[in-house]
């Protein structure tokens, strides 16, 4: 699924070139496959030859992405954006009125043209109520450690996050926080929403350490989670629960995982391997293979827009053609060439091809793909919640709640507690047409009814535990 593009905010620039040329507001609509996204760019100069300028995603209304560079060297800018990390090159034309050029993250690379324009009114700050406001009832702090465990690492993994710790007598339970797919921050922003800070700010004010962690190349932690599979990621997770071991603040008996998507995915691989996490909160977490989710989830997404049979049959068609290549061909170039082969067939734009390839056949959605999480959480003692909104297109709940359930059983775990929650997208806000293109409109960030849901069953467990 292609990542909904935030707007970007360029902190800094290095120019090289007749700064004033490029100065002023620009429009211009990114390509993105299924979508196709209006991009607003603001560029000013000051009297040095500096420049500043911001990048939005009009049609989604998500700001705040910070790029590391920006350049213009003889009419050729290039932007560089850290997180998720990206890129633009784009060539100014002698009329001084175009830029054309191509957006690029990981191996996609994405046409992207802007016009000048006279004005160009950036929209305001999507209104986002529950976004946590100080002063807070608890301590905050910036922390980072390393996972030394990565046999085919150069160097150990720098994991940066920040640790929200209640005030008064502990130690406290604490819960290890694990986002979606894709390099994603420590809130696991999405559209202006920050689910992540939302749900640490709820559960420390009621007495549980959160531990929320920028993923591999993102913030401030080191590697690329692209490059990362769902093994390499639970061992960042054990990673984090090692550390939180360490804080004389935290019970070691108490320290848990929440996930989201893929989070709540690598979740119970963490706790099947270490007997250590005392409890996993799956949200959105799948029972069956990757290839089985996104199959449902494709036709879930294009029948909510109205996509003709022939449509659902022809996305099907690629899919298994793709998915059939990354299943059978396991070197990652060897099936890069098989693929772009393959694809040219259905006539699909460069761009697409490219696009498809890169988001597919990375080391993170390769293992994704074929993992079944039965193996998994069949190990898992440790007690279990999972929670999904009965209106999720991503992560269908008739699909996966009864798989997780079954497999929990079938290795004997007799603590776990399976919820469907009525009229909740995927990431557990209230909705009304629940498409995706509706994440950015609601003013909700996370549901209420399922933060209250997370927070009891902790502390009950947290309890529980104490009294063995």
């Amino acid at each position: 699924m292609w990542k909904p593009l935030a707007a970007f905010v360029i902190l800094s620039s290095a120019v090289h070139a007749q700064p004033a040329k490029i100065v002023g507001s620009w429009l211009g609509t990114l390509d993105a496959g299924p979508q196709k996204l209006r991009m607003g760019l603001h560029i000013t100069g000051n009297d040095k030859g500096e420049l500043t300028s911001s990048l939005d995603s009009l049609d989604q209304n998500a700001l705040g992405i910070p790029v590391q560079q920006t350049s213009l060297t003889n009419n050729n800018l290039h932007l560089d954006i850290p997180a998720p990390p990206a890129q633009y090159d784009g060539a100014l034309n002698s009329d001084g009125n175009e830029l054309a050029g191509t957006f690029i993250q990981g191996a996609a690379r994405l046409p992207l043209q802007f016009r000048r324009v006279d004005n160009l009114e950036a929209p305001g700050r999507a209104n986002r109520p529950q976004n946590p406001r100080p002063p807070y009832p608890y301590d905050v702090e910036d922390v980072s450690y390393e996972n030394k465990d990565v046999s085919h690492e150069n160097n150990a993994i720098h994991l940066a996050g920040t640790l929200t710790l209640p005030r008064g007598q502990g130690p406290f339970p604490a819960a290890v926080m694990i986002t979606g797919s894709g390099p994603q921050d420590r809130d696991e922003t999405l559209l202006g929403h920050k689910p992540f800070w939302i749900i640490a700010d709820y559960l420390t004010r009621r007495g549980i350490a959160v531990l929320r962690v920028d993923d591999r190349g993102v913030g401030k932690s080191s590697g690329d989670s692209f490059r990362a599979t769902l093994d390499d990621a639970a061992g960042d997770v054990l990673a984090g629960v090692e550390y939180l071991k360490g804080r004389k603040e935290i019970d070691p008996n108490h320290i848990g995982v929440i996930g989201h998507g893929e989070g709540g995915t690598i979740g119970p691989v963490a706790a099947a391997r270490s007997a250590e996490i005392a409890f996993v909160v799956m949200l959105a977490g799948t029972g069956v293979t990757g290839e089985q989710v996104v199959y449902r989830q494709g036709e879930l997404i294009q029948r909510a827009a109205g996509a003709s049979d022939a449509a659902l049959a022809q996305t099907r068609t690629l899919q298994e053609t793709v998915f059939g290549t990354i299943r059978t061909e396991k070197d990652e170039a060897a099936a890069a060439g098989k693929l772009r082969a393959a694809l040219d067939r259905f006539g699909l734009p460069a761009a697409a091809v490219d696009g498809t390839i890169a988001q597919w056949n990375s080391p993170e959605m390769r293992s994704m793909l074929v993992f079944d999480p039965a193996q998994a959480l069949s190990k898992v003692k440790a007690p279990v919640l999972a929670l999904n909104g009965s209106r999720d297109l991503h992560v269908s709940p008739q699909q996966n709640l009864p798989a997780i359930a079954a497999a929990l059983a079938q290795g004997g775990n007799t603590d776990f507690a399976i919820m469907e929650l009525p009229g909740l997208n995927h990431v557990f806000q209230r909705c009304s047409k629940c498409t995706v293109d509706e994440y950015s409109e609601l003013e909700q960030t996370f549901s209420p009814t399922a933060l209250a849901i997370i927070g009891d069953w902790i502390m009950l467990h947290a309890r529980g535990q104490d009294e063995k």
